[in-house]
């Protein structure tokens, strides 16, 4: 079991909070991508993302594949192909690190709490139009709005 997944099982298990919030150290980190420039992030998103990244996210946030995969805009029968195949194609593996990143920023926005970031993701919101970011995350559009609401949390603006 890797420490991300105890982590989200030992919190889950112990609702106190835990001495040492998670942080990710850069974006894609909750997806195990290990790219310190854009330029790298881009060329790996071009060349389409690892299968395994998608199984990284969901040990890291604790929400299932099926979950994060309905979320991206990949059907059952295609997800099945990519496992197969071993990669994602590169629009859908730009929709993987465009949902990991708000994931990402929701645990920045809840401290390093997983499961109070995972929480809040799958709960609808009024800012939202009563859907959950998670949701509202499927298109760019709405994942720069969820950015924005998280930005108003951060700086105490009532949204």
């Amino acid at each position: 079991m890797s420490p991300i997944t105890s982590a989200v099982i030992t919190h889950a298990e112990h609702p106190t909070p835990r001495r040492h919030p998670f942080r990710f150290k850069a974006r894609g980190a909750s997806l195990g991508l290990t790219a310190t420039a854009t330029d790298q992030l881009v060329s790996q998103i071009e060349e389409g993302l690892p299968f395994k990244t998608l199984k990284s996210l969901a040990a890291s946030s604790g929400l299932p594949v099926t979950l994060i995969a309905a979320t991206v805009g990949i059907p059952e029968r295609t997800l099945a192909r990519r496992k197969a195949g071993g990669r994602f194609a590169p629009d859908e593996s730009e929709r993987l690190l465009r949902i990991s990143t708000i994931f990402e920023q929701a645990v920045e926005l809840f401290e390093g709490d997983l499961a109070g970031a995972v929480t809040w993701l799958t709960s609808p919101k009024r800012a939202l139009g009563d859907r959950t970011p998670l949701a509202y995350s499927r298109t760019e559009v709405g994942a720069r709005e969820v950015e924005s609401l998280i930005g108003r949390l951060e700086h105490g603006v009532f949204s």
